[in-house]
């Protein structure tokens, strides 16, 4: 009998225990596949950089050092292979368009320019879905950290060889978005 009780509580503990780390997966998963979503917006995204940066060359010729800027950092972008080299990366290619944005309000003729027009709505078009995968995404990694860190759970999750994940946030940005803006008459 007593042989019998102890089995019982082993198998009790494993089914605890692989329920633990099915759960742990299943967060991973649902992660992984939250940035899979994402993806595919920055693929889009870093298919649209180059026809904008093309079609403000002939407008900006002199503006050389931010285009490179942008394409550079939308390379890297593309290069990045990793989930977290890849935040890092398109953190700057952020930053770098924001730079874009600021220096095409001294052009006039190329914000009436049809097919930046376009390219414009359509970079907005793909920054607002991206926007919508990337508060997916975090939201993954939330629940996915809480796990790791929360216990029982996190007892196992070092042992399984989960750790706390990076969210996909505005990094380097964050300073400026804080910042009130300056309104000036």
């Amino acid at each position: 009998m007593p042989l019998l009780i102890i089995i019982a509580i082993v198998v009790v503990l494993g089914l605890w225990v692989a329920g633990i780390y099915n759960r742990l997966v299943k967060l991973r998963n649902n992660r992984e596949n939250a940035f899979a979503d994402i993806d595919v917006q920055l693929k889009q995204r870093h298919d649209l950089i180059p026809q904008l940066v093309s079609t403000v060359k002939g407008y900006a010729a002199h503006e050389k050092e931010t285009l490179d800027r942008v394409i550079s950092a939308r390379n890297s972008a593309v290069n990045a292979t990793s989930i977290n080299d890849k935040i890092v990366a398109e953190n700057a290619l952020t930053s770098a368009l924001s730079g874009l944005r600021v220096t095409l309000e001294a052009y006039p003729d190329l914000k009436a320019n049809q097919s930046f027009l376009q390219l414009q709505e359509e970079i907005s078009d793909v920054e607002n879905k991206l926007a919508a995968a990337r508060r997916y995404f975090n939201s993954a990694t939330r629940e996915l950290n809480n796990a790791v860190e929360t216990f029982p759970s996190n007892i196992f999750a070092g042992m399984f060889g989960f750790g706390k994940e990076m969210m996909f946030d505005l990094g380097d940005q964050r300073p400026a978005i804080d910042k009130a803006p300056e309104i000036k008459f």
